[in-house]
């Protein structure tokens, strides 16, 4: 019996888990954005360097980020107290926790911060990850891939991140 127990709770587990990262959102919570890091892993980034597209694509889903979080309530906080550690930090995704530290310091409820990974130019990946600044705790992550280096694909990929986990409608 025992035994049934314990693998009924190790089976259910992720499914706990990921219940957890779809618990409601503070109304009007504080955010820190942290921005959106774009890492080129394709042959071609190492051959031709930055693309002026890519950067402006990065912006743009930076500012549709934004813009969504204010339609959906929540308040963005400015970085500048926290500017010239955000210049020198090269991935606020994936900086041993700089980025909870960096929110702490604005006041955040929130850090939010995300990557967008080229493999190819056919293929990119996208992630978006927001964090209880108090807890450490993970209330929102998806990751997803996208097919095609344009506007419209990593628009595509924002939205379906923001409609189908971040927002997703009951």
């Amino acid at each position: 019996m025992q035994r049934i127990l314990i693998a009924l709770l190790l089976a259910l587990m992720p499914v706990l888990a990921f219940a957890a990262l779809d618990k409601p959102l503070m109304p009007g919570a504080k955010v820190a954005f942290l921005g959106i890091t774009f890492i080129d892993t394709s042959t071609e980034g190492a051959y031709d360097g930055e693309r002026p597209d890519q950067t402006a694509r990065t912006r743009l889903l930076e500012e549709k980020t934004r813009q969504r979080f204010r339609e959906e309530g929540f308040i963005l906080l400015a970085n500048d107290p926290i500017a010239d550690e955000l210049a020198r930090t090269t991935n606020p995704a994936d900086c041993y926790g700089c980025e909870q530290r960096m929110a702490e310091r604005l006041g955040a409820d929130y850090v939010l911060v995300g990557e967008v990974q080229k493999v190819s130019n056919l293929i990119l990946a996208m992630n978006l990850v927001l964090t209880d600044v108090r807890t450490g705790q993970t209330l929102r992550a998806l990751a997803v891939d996208i097919r095609s280096n344009t506007d419209d694909s990593w628009l595509r990929g924002l939205n379906y991140i923001f409609k189908n986990h971040f927002f997703k409608k009951k």
